[in-house]
């Protein structure tokens, strides 16, 4: 028996991330560095050049190719065994220096990278196969982090021909309520609660609520919530809505609202929004944007488009962020491609690649 779901999203990459979630500033930080320099997570002063410990080093490489803000392929020489890592077109576009939101102040953009996190296509699969389980194939609201542990380690025996230990897979669920979870309270003023409350940017989202501590011989439980997402902006929401129905299609066409809402992969699902906040968001976007509308029929009501959905996706986002791409200087798709040709390279070596292989080859050369 197997089930292809997760091996069809994501790559097999586990504790990557060195049990540091995502902090303020490192996003931005790595992206301003390696577009000078694809070897600037290799290189020996890269602690220093990144201003953080060796450790963290690693940790932001991950993220940054999780956020698919980064691709990674081999450099120029031949005989080169070092993967480098290339900026995406997305990563431009978002934390330049002109960019959308480089120091990501705003809470959509933290929606749009919880996206991008968990999406996934032919060449662009999720760098993080444990959390793409956790918001979309998990059957459960309320879990302790064995449950959802021993759920992605069951899927990872279906999907992959090779899986990582079981405490790699305990790691990554602790880093998931790390990352989302409410902050650690703390009696007084310690330093380390304030720490703490600037570590974790993903809280805000308030996907993830702690129900029950630990101890006392009880395990810590945990709760995604649901309902109206009053910090996600309707068009980021329709952005993903839009960038999902172009797995199916790039040109005109239609997705049902239940589509959007209840599979594996959709923004529903990734967001913990329902069908009616779905529909609420859309409508507040289709009236102002031509292409798109919400049509009915046999009482199931669907997300119309006239043109390629991906297209459309990227002009209802860039609108929400008053127009980067019509920005002076700002470069097209084409233009970054033609700056980066590793992209392209990157791209065509993960849709053949075996996903067993890359975990164990990354973990080599960061040795090296």
């Amino acid at each position: 028996m197997s089930d292809s779901r997760l091996a069809e999203a994501a790559h097999s990459s586990f504790a990557r991330h060195e049990t540091f979630a995502p902090r303020f500033g490192w996003l931005h930080k790595a992206y301003m560095q390696v577009k000078e320099n694809p070897e600037t997570f290799l290189a020996e002063d890269a602690p220093v050049l990144l201003g953080v410990g060796k450790n963290m080093v690693y940790s932001m490489r991950y993220w940054s190719r999780a956020f698919k803000l980064t691709r990674e392929t081999y450099g120029e020489e031949a005989s080169s065994r070092a993967m480098l890592s290339y900026p995406t077109w997305e990563a431009r576009w978002l934390l330049d220096e002109d960019g959308a939101d480089p120091y990501l102040e705003e809470t959509g953009s933290l929606w749009l990278l919880h996206w991008w996190l968990l999406c996934s296509r032919p060449g662009a699969k999720s760098w993080a196969p444990a959390w793409y389980v956790a918001f979309h194939l998990t059957p459960f609201a309320r879990f302790t982090a064995q449950d959802l542990t021993q759920l992605i380690v069951r899927y990872v025996n279906l999907s992959f021909p090779e899986g990582p230990v079981e405490a790699s897979i305990a790691k990554d669920v602790t880093c998931i309520t790390q990352m989302y979870g409410p902050a650690k309270r703390s009696s007084g003023n310690s330093p380390g609660s304030f720490e703490d409350l600037l570590a974790g940017p993903f809280r805000e989202l308030g996907l993830l609520d702690q129900v029950q501590s630990g101890g006392q011989q009880r395990k810590a439980e945990w709760e995604f919530t649901s309902g109206a997402r009053t910090s996600l902006p309707p068009r980021i929401l329709a952005y993903a809505c839009l960038d999902y129905a172009a797995r199916s299609t790039r040109t005109t066409g239609s997705i049902s609202l239940a589509r959007l809402a209840n599979e594996p992969g959709s923004p529903g699902r990734a967001f913990r929004v329902r069908e009616p906040d779905i529909a609420a968001a859309l409508e507040k976007v289709v009236g102002s944007r031509p292409g798109l509308q919400i049509v009915e029929a046999v009482g199931q009501r669907s997300l119309a488009f006239a043109t390629d959905p991906f297209e459309l996706a990227w002009d209802v986002l860039d609108e929400q962020y008053d127009g980067v791409r019509n920005r002076p200087g700002f470069p097209t798709r084409d233009e970054w491609s033609q700056k980066y040709p590793k992209l392209a390279e990157a791209e065509k070596r993960e849709l053949k690649q075996q996903d067993f292989v890359e975990p164990q080859l990354a973990l080599t050369e960061e040795n090296e």
